[in-house]
């Protein structure tokens, strides 16, 4: 099982950054696709970004490509997503997630992943 801490949300203005980071815990992380997902209120938790166990072809949700870049650092079980040109739409919480099942590419959808983070909260004001 591997346990996830999500952090580096906070308030930004429109046009502003933010890293999210996502420290893992437990010895699966290396071999597990990751994905961050995102929670606006009164709406479903949808996939924002993906990056396979390798770190190659990351997927990415079409209204943050080329906004977000999603990175991972196995050596330190940390998965990083880089929030570029925050619009007011991106506000949400945000979860990380590992894969369900070992060195399987990316899934995009909930059912997909498991062990969810707590989430953290990333406002975008205009």
């Amino acid at each position: 099982q591997v346990q996830l801490v999500e952090s580096g949300g906070g308030l930004v203005q429109a046009g502003g950054s933010l890293r999210l980071s996502c420290a893992a815990s437990g010895r699966t992380f290396s071999n597990r696709a990751m994905g961050w997902f995102r929670q606006a209120p009164g709406k479903e938790r949808v996939i924002v970004a993906c990056i396979s166990w390798s770190g190659s072809s990351p997927y990415y949700q079409d209204s943050v490509k080329g906004r977000f870049t999603l990175s991972r650092d196995n050596a330190k079980n940390t998965v990083y997503l880089q929030m570029n040109s925050l619009k007011p739409e991106d506000t949400a919480v945000y979860f990380c997630a590992a894969g369900r099942l070992p060195y399987q590419m990316c899934g995009t959808s909930a059912p997909d992943f498991t062990s969810w983070g707590q989430g953290t909260q990333v406002t975008v004001s205009s």
